[in-house]
């Protein structure tokens, strides 16, 4: 059973979830365009139980992280990879075309937001692994979030990402070296 309150962006998101998880909170943003009474009501709750942010990994689904992060710095994060959140026919990436399973694994996965993490990874650690500059840095950066379970970024924001959610060097490094193995 899940103890935390998830962040999601709409109605089908919660039914999505509650499919497969049964009874869950949630609280809806009503999309990019977070009304303030949402943010104030997101803070509220924040201060009775947990939060974990669940959004579509696209750039609305960024936004609504960046916005909810605004107001509680300290909230829980879950990304579901690009690849899991595909519509079987036309439409756009979301939470609620996932799979079960890819679900359950995502929500397995949650990462705790820090806002003092002192990272000894590098912007040039990042360019010596192909991440930031090179034909293939925009795939590799991809693939490196699906494997650290981050989510996807650019070139700019993978490193404050690292640092927010407690990436250490070890598991960098380790996501790397199956990075190189998947060529």
């Amino acid at each position: 059973m899940i103890q935390e309150v998830i962040v999601v962006e709409g109605r089908d998101d919660t039914r999505r979830l509650r499919e497969v998880f049964g009874a869950v909170d949630t609280i809806e943003t009503r999309g990019s365009a977070v009304p303030d009474q949402i943010l104030k009501e997101i803070q509220a709750i924040a201060q009775k139980r947990p939060l974990i942010i669940l959004t579509d990994p696209d750039f609305n689904g960024e936004q609504i992280r960046q916005k909810v992060l605004a107001v509680v710095p300290t909230a829980k994060q879950a990304f579901l990879p690009r690849s899991q959140a595909r519509p079987n026919g036309k439409g756009s990436l979301g939470v609620e075309h996932a799979s079960a399973a890819d679900l359950r694994a995502c929500l397995q996965h949650v990462l705790t937001t820090s806002t003092t993490y002192q990272s000894a990874l590098t912007h040039l650690d990042l360019v010596q692994a192909g991440l930031v500059a090179g034909p293939n840095a925009k795939k590799r950066r991809e693939r490196l979030g699906d494997l650290l379970h981050i989510g996807y970024t650019n070139g700019k924001q993978l490193l404050p990402r690292l640092q927010m959610l407690q990436i250490s060097g070890a598991e960098f490094k380790q996501a790397l070296r199956r990075l190189e193995e998947d060529k």
